[in-house]
């Protein structure tokens, strides 16, 4: 048994909670050890979008993809919404040690038209509704689309659905009770995919005025994983072949940053998300919410995003008496600095660092 007392955020008001069987207690429980006093308590931090199991040469072995779960538990990170994997981790569901893990199931692509081995490749696109309704019954409430990606056709970014099988395939995942989210880089794709019904943007970097308001129009989350988006020069120096596209990748790394500001300021809800598990490496969120400082959101929003506002959105408790004790403390207000280091992190009632 725990007893924590710090402050908590986000109104910063001084709180004690005690830990008994994995869940917190807002009422005092006797003869538990003091753990944490005098310094700031949060729930778990958030990675809105996250891939254990993937490495930068694809998919890795399970014992790999534990050893990126651990990193991200000793980061603060304790809830994870992994936005695609070919790698079945539900098996760590049973283990007490690694964070919690909302999983989208395999991504649903084109052929050749996203990286090779991660997603399920749909030849037909009538084919997606049911392989989105499969998917929404084997992950945790949530499928992932392929939005866009090169067409080495055309030489540049490029829808991969028609919007009417969009609106069908969309549907179907509602009526399994699952949200659905899209991989999306340019602006095309998106008109159709906020219009079909979808529940979150990832990445976005194509976001305009328009798109803004249909986004705000039908309630559609943003995830724009902005460290990621640092890969783009990379990204279109290596595409030689493609100028057009290579352009393209260069404008949407340059705009980035002012798009998804005004996306915040006009109210679409923003979380916090890294995509660690290809390009980035895992346990960086508190990379991610410096940079959504840096698009004008609050210090506090800005953690929000990665804690309280984004379990909310994600259907999980924060701080609340009968929780899941998954906390993260720090010595030090964590709204000014110094994410990436708590000074105690508590999973499933049981200190971990």
């Amino acid at each position: 048994m725990l007893h924590l007392r710090g402050r908590a955020l986000p109104d910063g008001e001084p709180v004690e909670w005690w830990v008994a069987h994995g869940v917190l207690s807002a009422e005092p429980i006797a003869n538990a050890d003091t753990v944490f006093d005098g310094g700031w308590i949060i729930a778990g931090l958030v990675d809105a979008h996250c891939h254990v199991g993937l490495g930068p040469g694809g998919a890795v072995s399970l014992d790999e993809s534990v050893v990126q779960a651990e990193i991200e538990r000793d980061a603060g990170a304790l809830l994870l919404r992994d936005a695609g994997s070919p790698v079945d981790t539900r098996s760590f569901d049973d283990r007490e040690d690694l964070p919690r893990i909302i999983r989208a199931g395999r991504h649903l692509a084109r052929p050749k038209r996203y990286s090779p081995g991660l997603p399920i490749d749909i030849e037909d696109e009538s084919q997606l509704p049911a392989a989105v309704a499969e998917q929404a019954r084997w992950g945790d409430g949530w499928v992932k689309l392929v939005g866009d990606w090169i067409d080495r056709g055309v030489g540049d970014l490029a829808p991969l659905w028609s919007d009417e099988i969009l609106k069908t395939a969309i549907a179907a995942a509602h009526a399994e009770g699952a949200r659905v989210t899209a991989h999306v880089f340019g602006e095309d794709a998106l008109p159709g995919l906020i219009n079909a019904g979808i529940d979150c943007i990832e990445h976005g970097t194509g976001v305009t005025d328009a798109t803004i308001e249909l986004m705000l129009e039908h309630g559609t989350a943003l995830v724009p994983t902005l460290i990621n988006i640092d890969n783009f020069p990379g990204i279109a120096d290596a595409a030689g072949k493609y100028p057009t596209y290579a352009k393209h990748m260069r404008d949407l790394y340059a705009s980035c940053r002012s798009r998804v500001g005004a996306a915040y300021e006009a109210g679409v809800p923003i979380f916090a998300g890294t995509d660690a598990g290809g390009m980035i490496a895992h346990g960086r969120i508190a990379d991610e919410i410096e940079a959504l400082k840096g698009i004008g959101m609050s210090p506090t929003a800005a953690l929000g995003a990665a804690s309280w506002d984004a379990r909310a959105w994600l259907g999980r408790p924060a701080l609340e008496h009968g929780a899941p004790a998954d906390l993260v403390c720090y010595t030090e207000d964590p709204r000014l600095g110094g994410v990436s280091h708590p000074d105690l992190v508590i999973l499933r009632g049981k200190v971990w660092r």
